[in-house]
């Protein structure tokens, strides 16, 4: 009947849709007939390009291939933690025998798992670590390492640049991501061991590119315009707000070295022209597979393939079972890397490879 219900209110239905609206639209990726097992896939926002258009479908063709009968309903907070929250609680109504979250806050998030323990239905931590909460799995990457690939590329820049020590400014994730707080800790301890120094730092709340230029705006008023030598940009998006910054300020980006994630394709355009330095690429067809593999066992009843866990990871109330993967960095300085992001299924070479950057993508060896 629920599900039904928010069937209804997204092609703009009736009564019962209009109960579950306040809650946010979610819906139905069917895997078959019935048997196999209701998962609910909740994600925490649509700004970042990747979870729609990749970590929402490569879980879904993962389950489906794996579980013809399981059902999923899926639901994007928004990057509303409230939003969340009734996501969560109608996935549990609506009959979830698993959750696979990725958290809008680490902390709030566990107020859904508590639910959801409650009515003995296991949660998949995904992406992002839920904390001090009782979550049975965890899939993501090793998110120190992400910002150590940063901080230690940026050095790398720098010294390119005949500025070995800096000084940066730092534009880190939202403070309410547990993973912000990861590159963080990791970037720190590579521009330390470097002995670079940061200028500025700021905390972008959810991760907000808008918010992101007005940082760095301030950061090139306070600094002037030579007064940093590049920029630690936690992710694709705030990286590319730094360097849209530098650009009206009558910066040459290139001469800056700066630091993205994700490998958008708006990030691995400007790798391929030298605006952005690096971007650190985690992989979303292994993370989706494995999420979507623990998630179908838990569903059926089955035992979670002992070979998927290979570390245990302790988020403030327990050692989590977990899957914890190794990210890349793609580099400007060697711009075939791309071609594994391409090869890796999360990006297009038609996508990339359009307008000003054909000439780049031919330079790269990158085909369509």
């Amino acid at each position: 009947m629920l599900r039904n219900g928010v069937k209804a209110v997204c092609a703009g239905g009736l009564l019962l849709g209009l109960v579950l609206f306040a809650i946010g639209c979610g819906s139905d990726d069917n895997g078959g007939g019935g048997g196999g097992g209701t998962i609910a896939l909740l994600l925490p926002e649509n700004h970042t390009p990747r979870y729609e258009a990749r970590d929402r479908p490569e879980f879904t063709a993962k389950v489906k291939d794996l579980c013809s009968d399981c059902k999923i309903i899926y639901s994007n907070a928004e990057q509303d933690a409230s939003k969340q929250q009734s996501q969560g609680e109608a996935a549990l109504t609506q009959g979830a025998k698993v959750l696979v979250l990725d958290p809008v806050d680490a902390g709030s998030a566990g107020a859904i798992v508590s639910k959801a323990k409650a009515q003995n239905v296991p949660v998949v931590s995904y992406d992002r670590l839920i904390t001090n909460s009782d979550v049975d799995y965890y899939v993501s990457y090793d998110n120190v390492e992400v910002g150590k690939l940063q901080g230690n590329s940026l050095i790398k820049g720098l010294k390119a640049q005949n500025k070995p020590t800096g000084p940066v400014v730092m534009l880190a994730g939202d403070p309410a991501d547990n993973n912000a707080g990861l590159f963080k800790q990791g970037a720190n301890e590579a521009l330390k061991a470097g002995n670079v120094k940061i200028a500025k730092s700021y905390d972008t709340p959810a991760w907000s590119a808008d918010k992101a230029q007005n940082e760095m705006q301030q950061a090139i008023t306070a600094l002037g315009n030579s007064g940093f030598a590049g920029v630690l940009g936690a992710n694709d998006d705030l990286g590319g707000a730094a360097i849209a910054a530098m650009k009206s300020a009558g910066i040459k980006p290139s001469s800056r070295p700066t630091t993205g994630q994700d490998a958008t394709v708006a990030g691995l355009q400007r790798i391929l022209i030298g605006d952005q330095y690096i971007t650190v690429w985690k992989a979303v067809v292994p993370e989706a597979g494995a999420a979507a593999q623990i998630a179908v066992a838990l569903a059926k009843g089955d035992d979670v393939p002992s070979d998927l866990i290979n570390q245990q990871v302790d988020n403030g109330k327990k050692k989590v079972p977990s899957v914890i993967l190794k990210p890349q960095a793609i580099v400007s300085t060697d711009p075939s890397g791309v071609n594994d992001v391409i090869k890796g299924g999360d990006a297009k070479a038609s996508e990339i490879c359009t307008g000003q950057y054909a000439s780049a993508c031919k330079e790269a060896g990158i085909t369509q």
